[in-house]
């Protein structure tokens, strides 16, 4: 069905890929979002009005207010508002109403305005045609003749469904993020607030929704992430009447956004996404749609990053063999990380200094770049322009380019402060020195790199300035992609603490954890994955001792782990055996072979038993299908579980494979779809972190 929105009797509706919006009032009324959620055939407002009238409730109002599109403070709405504002303390309570609705064939746009307060509001709904995602944006303009304080503005407060029981949270740690945390709420309020200056390791802004019946296959669930690189907050309420609403928004610090007569200011994009076959649906129509939002569509190149193999270690004959392994054994790309630059022989010193030190590379980087190019691979270069080390030529000179505080001494983190990009001679400088590394040494990938929080995130004019530094780094990275517009970025931040939608509108790699810990891999990949498609999650074979954990794993774990994700290399190869670099280079390849499906097929979660983590991939004719198993710990029967695989076509029949580990490699056995994903596959008697991957062709 194509999408459409039309207005009828005072209603606006938005319907598409099975999503719809219903909008409900005339002009001079608060509007109301009746319904966002899965399509209702023919439902009408007076359906909703119908349906849900009620009786006077004892010891409430006479007259019940009905919510609005922000719920603001002044319109008597019991809920928590969406809307916070005032002048100099008053002006405080506002009360919107519709202007007009602006309707093209696949968007809305909802005006609202309250002339005595000097507010306008303009609310943007517009649902994605092939995945249903519904993206929704608010703006506030200042029509008043004084300056406005605004403190909290929600992308719009959005009714959920009543049913909903279950809150599904990410949270986590440096080198532990993505991690799942299932709520249950049963009144008043569940609230995620990050206050970090980044996407942060701790509170990811996304969270799904469903029932204690909801699945990975079956059952209502819906899925919400604010596309934003600063600071947010997410809070989900229910009020006594039983009544379910989200809110999510740009958490704004006190006097952060004081709107002049004229200005305006617009939220982070909220987007929103419902499915009636369990959290799996919501979730591929996510990937779907992230897919077409990042484009570059070309195989995605394994990669080889020095970083845990060398360190600040660095030596133009040591970084020539690493790139003649790294070839050899099948790397696409190499990315040269921290420690080329100025004095940075260790993380104290020359960050903020983007020259080539003289003293590493005599003969600059150019002989590298050329070296790694006549090995058939990519250069990369890491940078993190964002931050500066007090031991740096740059802060010696520019002591007051930095994020700060008055009267407050800075708090240094990894021996850095944050660069105030809002200036423009900051910006400038950063723009100058990159644009003439990627000229000088035809870079075609940048490792940009955010490494810490930032404490007192003050500009030179004593204002809080988390927004104009999030917006600041946005545009940086524009005007470098403006300028070379083939160049790939990936977005790090102390691994996965700058990962979300806004960033991924810029960039086209997320570096997902620092922890290189196979076994903790699966969680961090599986809690990411919920929002992130495999083909932006860098995802890479460390060393045999994990620099993060300590433990240590054989290399057919670690190689089978990173096959599922952008793969890469990170580790010294002149470390390994000759044994384990052939077992490397042979998951390498396996990836290579079945890179178009990983990174474009649709992706599953298997619900098994805790001793099991395991995924795939199905083509979306159903035709083919890549598995991976990994097996956490041993399982407390005699025998492993049956493996009962997802996403097949029940009448057609397949070619099922173990094509990982190479020492269980075996010839392919032919089954019907009903019997593997009902019945299931014996899983094999294996020790703890072995890594299974089974291939499945439909037979003709």
């Amino acid at each position: 069905m194509p999408d459409r929105a039309r207005a009828v009797n005072a209603t606006a509706n938005l319907e598409g890929s099975g999503t719809q919006l219903l909008v409900h009032g005339g002009v001079g009324d608060r509007p109301r979002l009746l319904h966002a959620g899965p399509t209702l055939p023919g439902a009408t407002a007076q359906d909703f009005a119908g349906l849900s009238e009620r009786q006077h409730a004892p010891g409430g109002p006479q007259l019940p207010v009905a919510p609005s599109l922000l719920n603001p403070l002044g319109t008597g709405y019991p809920g928590p508002p969406g809307l916070l504002l005032h002048r100099d303390g008053c002006s405080w309570a506002v009360d919107l109403r519709l202007v007009e609705y602006i309707e093209p064939s696949a968007s809305l746009t909802v005006v609202t305005r309250d002339d005595n307060a000097g507010v306008t509001v303009r609310h943007d709904f517009a649902i994605d045609a092939s995945t249903g995602v519904l993206s929704l944006s608010a703006s506030l303009a200042n029509s008043g003749d004084t300056a406005l304080d605004l403190q909290w503005l929600s992308a719009v407060c959005l009714p959920l469904d009543p049913r909903f029981d279950r809150i599904m949270a990410f949270g986590g740690k440096w080198a532990g993020e993505f991690q799942i945390e299932e709520w249950q709420p049963v009144r008043g309020a569940f609230l995620r607030e990050n206050r970090s200056g980044r996407t942060s390791h701790t509170s990811f802004p996304g969270l799904y929704c469903g029932t204690s019946a909801t699945s990975e296959t079956h059952g209502p669930a819906a899925a919400f992430h604010l596309g934003w690189s600063g600071n947010h907050r997410l809070r989900i309420d229910r009020l006594p009447d039983d009544t379910l609403a989200l809110q999510a928004g740009e958490l704004l610090l006190p006097g952060e956004m004081r709107l002049e007569p004229g200005e305006s200011y617009s939220t982070p994009t909220l987007y929103a996404c419902w499915a009636e076959d369990g959290h799996g649906e919501a979730t591929r129509r996510l990937h779907a749609f992230v897919a077409d939002q990042v484009g570059r569509s070309v195989p995605r190149p394994v990669h080889f990053n020095t970083w845990e193999a060398v360190y600040f270690d660095h030596s133009p004959d040591r970084l020539f063999a690493l790139a003649d392994q790294a070839a050899e054994t099948g790397a696409e790309r190499f990315v040269l990380d921290d420690g080329w630059f100025g004095a940075r022989r260790s993380d104290r010193a020359g960050l903020g200094d983007w020259f080539v030190s003289e003293d590493v590379y005599p003969d600059g980087l150019g002989p590298l770049a050329d070296h790694v190019r006549s090995l058939g691979m990519e250069f990369g270069l890491w940078f993190e322009p964002e931050m500066v080390n007090p031991d740096s030529d740059l802060f010696r000179e520019h002591p007051d380019w930095v994020l700060g505080v008055e009267r407050v001494d800075p708090i240094a983190s990894r021996h850095q402060l944050p660069l105030d990009l809002t200036r423009s001679e900051v910006s400038d400088y950063l723009f100058e020195r990159i644009d003439h590394l990627v000229r000088e040494l035809s870079i075609a990938y940048i490792k940009w790199d955010m490494n810490r929080d930032i404490q007192h995130p003050g500009n030179a004019g004593g204002r809080p300035a988390v927004h104009r530094q999030t917006r600041a780094v946005y545009a940086l990275i524009d005007r470098l992609c403006a300028a070379h517009p083939e160049l790939e970025i990936e977005s790090c931040s102390s691994g996965g603490a700058r990962a979300d939608y806004g960033i991924l509108q810029r960039t086209h790699r997320i570096w997902t954890s620092d922890n290189n810990d196979a076994r903790q891999r699966h969680a961090i990949m599986r809690g990411a994955a919920y929002f992130l498609p495999l083909r932006v999650l860098g995802n890479h074979v460390g060393p045999k001792r994990c620099h993060i954990t300590g433990r240590r794993f054989d290399m057919h774990f670690r190689a089978g782990t990173a096959v599922f994700g952008h793969m890469g290399m990170e580790l010294d190869l002149a470390t390994e055996s000759v044994s384990d670099r052939g077992i490397l280079k042979a998951a390498i390849a396996l990836h290579k072979r079945h890179r178009a499906l990983i990174h474009g097929g649709d992706y599953h979660r298997l619900e098994t038993p805790a001793q099991l983590a395991a995924i795939g991939v199905v083509s979306r004719d159903r035709g083919e299908a890549l598995f991976q198993t990994a097996v956490i710990d041993q399982h407390p029967s005699p025998h492993p579980p049956r493996l009962r695989f997802v996403g097949l076509d029940l009448q057609r029949r397949y070619k099922v494979a173990c094509v990982w580990p190479t020492f269980l490699v075996g010839e392919p056995a032919s089954f019907a779809g009903s019997a593997l994903m009902q019945y299931g596959l014996q899983l094999p008697q294996t020790y703890p972190d072995t890594c299974l991957i089974h291939h499945l062709e439909a037979e003709e």
